[in-house]
């Protein structure tokens, strides 16, 4: 075995890949020629990827009514000289909460969930002081469940099997025997384990797997054909590969080797740029549901509220969603980090502005040196999409 990594996710084995130069490509518009006012981000992206220590790869959609843009750099996969694809499979990390918040919205909306339904009602053989959590706190994040990746027996189950995930059911069993963080409903702090509690309710109202509630209620009438949830490491073709920054410089290819149940609806969904941006749009939109929903699922966001990666400016958190007042406007969506991939899915409230930007590299705000360089360099990347985007 190789060595063993801290990730956003917990912990995870990656295996060795050999370095390769990486240079920047030329932007491919997926829609519309070219513009002058692009410069700013082909350049931000040109500089990203030419870092010491920079991502081999960026993709990044931006989508102004129908339409649409594809920014690449860098390559899919080191040794091969073919750049990103709009159509390239990745792990989305974190953004899947916005999936699993997507399919929770639905169901409410249709009246087999709602905003006040409690973990006691719909999981009934969950631990009593778990009973009065509300579906609109756990999708907020102000449970007060602890985070199940940071439990000691999580760790030692992942980092023995990695390739072998346990049930869902398993997974928030690791938490069982701890105490709330604090009282329900009167803090905010991010948890993987509140948007497994939502999967495991979505599957007690719907009698089905979240996988299959998912792919009808979402990903079906969205016509989202590359995106999926999975439970082993597979990863579909064409896809671009992830990687960490070894300490000698060199690359490690982490795509694969971490089956995606141990995220499940937390962060194991696999998807495009082109089924990301399109998902947001819908989402933040409310393409999926009526007024009356999205009024109420959007009347509320706690300032100052931290996920990793942070997004463009300051960030507020709503209900599986995020607010984030950037340098050219403001956009709604949500962040993602994981073993290998960067994630921003971001829109403008009316969800015809989008900016969808992916990274090859797991990146936060956390890390130092040239680490934190880089993620200054993806910052200036988000932004200038946002820009783009809002222009």
């Amino acid at each position: 075995m190789k060595r063993t990594l801290w990730l956003s996710l917990g912990a995870c084995l990656v295996f060795a890949a050999g370095c390769a130069s990486v240079s920047p490509q030329a932007r491919q518009p997926a829609g519309g020629g070219n513009r002058a006012d692009d410069a700013a981000l082909r350049r931000t992206i040109s500089e990203l990827v030419s870092m010491p220590g920079g991502p081999p790869g960026v993709a990044v959609v931006v989508q102004r009514k129908g339409d649409r843009e594809f920014f690449p750099g860098g390559v899919a996969e080191i040794g091969r000289a073919a750049p990103p694809a709009i159509g390239d499979h990745v792990r989305v990390a974190s953004v899947a909460k916005a999936f699993t918040g997507a399919t929770a919205l639905v169901l409410v909306d249709k009246g087999l969930l709602s905003f006040s339904d409690t973990i006691g009602r719909r999981l009934p053989n969950s631990p009593a002081r778990w009973r009065d959590i509300t579906l609109q706190e756990l999708m907020a994040h102000t449970s007060g469940l602890p985070d199940f990746i940071h439990n000691k027996d999580f760790v030692a189950a992942l980092t023995k099997s990695p390739g072998h995930p346990p049930s869902p059911a398993t997974l928030i069993s690791y938490i069982r025997n701890e105490p709330l963080v604090f009282r329900p409903g009167t803090q905010y702090a991010y948890s993987n384990s509140d948007n497994i509690v939502v999967g495991l309710m979505i599957e007690a109202v719907t009698g089905q797997r979240f996988e299959q509630v998912l792919q009808r209620r979402v990903l079906d009438p969205l016509g989202l054909r590359d995106t999926s949830l999975p439970a082993d490491d597979a990863m579909p073709e064409p896809l671009m590969h992830g990687y960490d920054v070894l300490p000698n410089g060199d690359f490690e290819d982490t795509t694969f080797g971490v089956a995606a149940g141990w995220a499940w609806a937390s962060g194991g969904i696999v998807s495009t740029p082109a089924d990301m941006n399109s998902f947001i749009r819908a989402y933040v939109g409310g393409s999926l549901i009526s007024a009356k929903t999205r009024a109420e699922w959007l009347r509320l966001f706690m300032p100052d509220s931290h996920s990793d990666p942070i997004g463009p400016g300051f960030n507020s958190a709503g209900m599986s969603v995020f607010r984030y007042n950037a340098r050219c406007g403001t956009v709604y969506g949500h962040t993602g980090n994981i073993f290998g991939y960067t994630q921003f899915a971001l829109s403008t409230l009316d969800g015809t502005r989008s900016a969808t930007i992916t990274m090859s590299l797991q990146r936060t705000d956390a890390n130092t040196g040239q680490a934190a360089r880089v993620f200054a360099g993806l910052t200036q990347v988000v932004q200038e999409a946002v820009c783009r985007a809002l222009a």
